[in-house]
């Protein structure tokens, strides 16, 4: 495995000074934050990507739509509660979801390693179906490239995602606001646990399955029911830890967490404790925050909290003035701000 080492270049560099960084196996955390900080952003200077968002959000022929894309590399590519295909199609959709959009169309680019026993991609495509149908989206276009045995791990996918935005609500970072409440849809650090259990044939007294799950009709209840959401974030590379990190240093202002707030079952906070993992930063594939109004956030858990997906929906903290910090009040009353963790806990998780 490759060292991390503390990303501080300053962009653009020739390209003799970027050799010195190299990443890990999995790559993320504090380094990857960095390398689209200081490298893609700078490189590419687009006012979309400065909105640092989970999508595009522009407008195209009189229609506000959304636009994303993400590849999915995890490993193994079945896990309780999910498969690589029921992640590449829901991670799409959330991720579109979080832009406040519809999701309507996916692409979906199959990359497969000599070798791959039919039925395992037939697998795949039926996980794939059938979330998508679960989601209500299309898949309407894709591509199949095929890699050399041991170059591919068996199947790697890409997605793509269109969604339609069928109001004026601008939800993204810049919309949050000091008093601000945030809303946690359900206990977190399930997917990482049930990864690293079936990776390293872990048992523990309780079955852990992956949180995997689209999060696009708890969001439009939201919407369609008037609430004034300013902000969507969902939960994967990083957890909930390193998106509240992330938001506070987009906006400027400090979010504060209870930890007693945060649900955390309890064979995963278990299996945390023996593995050294910290589910504050654990990927999730079907958990997100919102970020509203104090005055909107009892009719907003009163929603999500009747969509199946988020229904155990909590109010965690509020957003307050200053700082551009996340603090974590711990379950004894002390206060402590959260960092950036320099290297994925897990690599391969989605």
């Amino acid at each position: 495995m490759s060292e991390i080492k503390d990303f501080t270049l300053n962009c653009p560099l020739p390209i003799s000074d970027y050799p010195t960084v190299t990443l890990a196996h999995g790559g993320g955390g504090k380094l990857m934050h960095q390398l689209i900080e200081r490298m893609i952003l700078p490189a590419f200077q687009s006012p979309l990507l400065e909105a640092r968002h989970d999508g595009a959000v522009f407008n195209l022929g009189g229609a506000r739509l959304a636009f994303t894309t993400d590849s999915y590399v995890v490993h193994p590519l079945f896990f309780p509660g999910g498969d690589i295909g029921s992640l590449a199609i829901n991670g799409t959709v959330n991720d579109l979801s979080m832009c406040g959009a519809r999701p309507m169309y996916l692409s979906c680019g199959l990359i497969l390693e000599e070798g791959l026993p039919m039925e395992t991609l037939w697998a795949v495509v039926q996980s794939l179906k059938q979330s998508a149908e679960i989601a209500g989206v299309q898949l309407v276009t894709g591509d199949t490239k095929v890699v050399d045995r041991g170059k591919g791990d068996g199947v790697f996918i890409n997605t793509a995602g269109v969604g339609v935005i069928e109001h004026g609500l601008v939800i993204a970072p810049s919309a949050v606001r000091a008093g601000d409440v945030v809303l946690l849809s359900g206990d977190i650090g399930r997917h990482g646990i049930a990864i690293m259990a079936m990776r390293e044939g872990l048992e523990f007294e309780s079955k852990i399955e992956s949180d995997c799950a689209p999060l696009n009709h708890a969001v439009l209840a939201l919407i369609e029911a008037g609430v004034n959401v300013h902000c969507l974030r969902d939960l994967t590379r990083g957890g909930l830890g390193t998106t509240l990190i992330e938001i506070a240093e987009a906006t400027g202002l400090q979010i504060t967490i209870e930890e007693t707030a945060i649900p955390v079952r309890d064979d995963v906070a278990g299996a945390c404790e023996v593995l050294g993992f910290d589910p504050l930063y654990l990927a999730n594939e079907g958990r997100m925050i919102a970020i509203l109004p104090e005055a909107e956030a009892a009719k907003a858990l009163d929603l999500l909290r009747r969509s199946p997906n988020t229904s155990g929906a909590v109010a965690i903290g509020r957003v307050t003035d200053g700082g551009g910090v996340v603090r974590l009040k711990s379950q004894i009353g002390t206060t402590r701000v959260l960092d950036m963790l320099s290297g994925e806990q897990l690599p391969r998780i989605c």
